[in-house]
């Protein structure tokens, strides 16, 4: 649900934000563009924007797009690194309220950002702003929870430093519910793999972008910490450490 603590809980992570949150992978797009139909050129209100990574993903790939983020500071980085760019504007609006005219755009996206939404009312609001035939694409980075050591060392990291961890990251829907919240619409789903290599630097800062993760003067966060770089000597290897994901994709219709 799109409430105060939702939306403003990113406040005072956005500069770790934009220089540590991962990107989407190309075959993203390409799914898009095939089998979804996707027209190349379709108008797209990206939803839940935030500093504008999947924003600039669609710019990139040929798309207006007018960027809808309730966040004033996320706004205003994504303005800061995306404003000379062709195709692109952004608005001060929720999922349950875009202030987007009816009709206005040929796709709705959501990245990363679809489990803080009320799911009826952004169903409703999402059916208003889309032309006859427009289509839906929700998808985010699931991070892996197993594969190497260092990706199960984080797990247990953040359970056991995060207090708040175990709750946001329940928050993410399963493919049942995702069929469920189309109701009937559901067209197309993909799991795609993608990664992240980074060095201690980033990773601190990609630790530290997570809305879980307690800061600095909270009495947690200096052991916490300690511990990141302990695991991080224990598990890199050639000084780097492997964020591995899947990234998943819903497309449907809604109405």
């Amino acid at each position: 649900m799109t409430s105060p603590s939702s939306t403003e809980r990113f406040t005072d992570r956005v500069a770790d934000y934009v220089r540590f949150r991962p990107d989407y992978p190309a075959a993203l797009v390409d799914f898009l563009h095939g089998p979804c139909a996707v027209a190349p050129t379709a108008p797209v209100a990206d939803i839940g924007a935030g500093t504008g990574i999947s924003t600039r993903m669609l710019l990139d790939a040929g798309h207006p797009v007018v960027a809808v983020e309730p966040n004033a500071a996320m706004r205003a980085a994504a303005d800061a690194w995306l404003g000379g760019l062709p195709g692109y504007r952004s608005v001060a609006g929720t999922a349950e309220a875009t202030t987007l005219e009816s009709g206005s755009v040929g796709l709705v996206t959501a990245a990363q950002a679809f489990h803080w939404f009320d799911q009826d009312k952004t169903r409703q609001e999402f059916a208003r702003v889309l032309a006859p035939g427009g289509q839906v694409a929700l998808f985010w980075n699931s991070r892996l929870l197993e594969g190497s050591a260092f990706l199960r060392d984080y797990e247990a990291l953040l359970r056991h430093y995060c207090p708040d961890y175990a709750t946001v990251a329940e928050r993410y829907p399963s493919d049942e519910e995702m069929a469920t919240w189309f109701r009937g619409g559901l067209r197309h789903q993909a799991r795609i793999p993608h990664s992240q290599r980074l060095d201690y630097e980033a990773l601190r800062g990609r630790h530290l972008s997570s809305s879980f993760v307690p800061k600095e003067g909270h009495p947690i966060h200096a052991p916490m910490m300690e511990a990141l770089r302990e695991l991080f000597e224990r598990d890199s290897e050639g000084g780097q450490v492997v964020f591995a994901y899947d990234t998943r994709i819903f497309v449907g219709t809604v109405g």
